[in-house]
């Protein structure tokens, strides 16, 4: 069995910043691909922003198990229909893993249905991240803690739904705290958000956040096949019921109009 994940790049900041492309210099996106092929059963390429159709075509995302999203300057120029078109596969079965700044992408606000605000310091202060779900998948092989010496402060509250679990709650050398790791199911869709990977920090070269986003990979994955048309709401008729019915009182629909809701 092979994973098949495609890492999705802003690719702006590497563009206008030499900071960013002196730590990343074949860009985020690349690294975190890179990282992931080193791992056996996982196959990662990258796609980016400046990609037609931002690399989401259809054909893509039909050979994407799961989805690697880094997004932050731009979160503005993603297509609405592109947005749609990711979150239909996560509806239908695809495993999808939001990075830091993609808290505020387009494809993560319609999955939430919220928010998805919080409080932020740009300061490079030291953040420590907890795990609090020792048995989770994610955090095997990882300790009871790790530290990353520089990133960008998230603060509670974090404007996102219930999760079905906390995985990491981090704290930041200026007193904060935030749920950094958080797990939900969205349709048939596993889907898992990580906090850490500001652009102008190495954060990304960490042997603990590449072993989390190779855990997470493994998480989200859906070996099941695909569910076709996930947002379909189809009329059943009548003689298509169960069980033998006759109908009864008025009816709103006109002839011609089964099924428009």
């Amino acid at each position: 069995m092979t994973i098949r994940v495609t890492v999705w790049g802003e690719n702006v900041h590497e563009q206008k910043s030499e900071v960013v492309r002196g730590i990343y210099p074949d860009g985020m996106h690349n690294c975190i691909a890179s990282a992931l092929n080193k791992n056996e059963g996982i196959q990662a390429s990258s796609v980016v922003l400046q990609d037609a159709e931002h690399g989401m075509t259809a054909e893509r995302l039909a050979e994407t198990d799961v989805l690697v999203w880094w997004g932050h300057a731009a979160h503005g120029q993603v297509d609405d229909a592109i947005v749609e078109r990711v979150c239909e596969a996560v509806w239908s079965g695809m495993g999808m893993i939001f990075l830091h700044s993609a808290h505020f992408s387009k494809p993560f606000k319609r999955l939430m249905g919220a928010p998805c605000n919080l409080t932020w310091r740009e300061a490079g202060e030291r953040e420590r991240l907890w795990v609090t779900s020792r048995n989770h998948p994610i955090t095997a092989g990882l300790p009871d803690h790790f530290e990353l010496e520089n990133e960008e402060m998230y603060g509670e509250p974090f404007g996102v739904p219930e999760p079905l679990e906390t995985v990491f709650v981090s704290w930041f050398q200026g007193g904060e705290v935030f749920r950094s790791g958080l797990t939900y199911k969205r349709g048939a869709g596993n889907v898992f958000y990580f906090r850490p990977g500001h652009e102008t920090y190495p954060t990304y070269h960490d042997a603990n956040v590449q072993t989390v986003i190779r855990n997470a990979v493994k998480w989200a994955y859906n070996p099941m096949a695909r569910v076709a048309k996930p947002t379909d709401a189809p009329n059943v008729p009548v003689d298509r019921a169960p069980e033998k019915i006759e109908e009864r009182g008025p009816k709103l629909h006109m002839a011609g109009q089964q099924g428009l809701r």
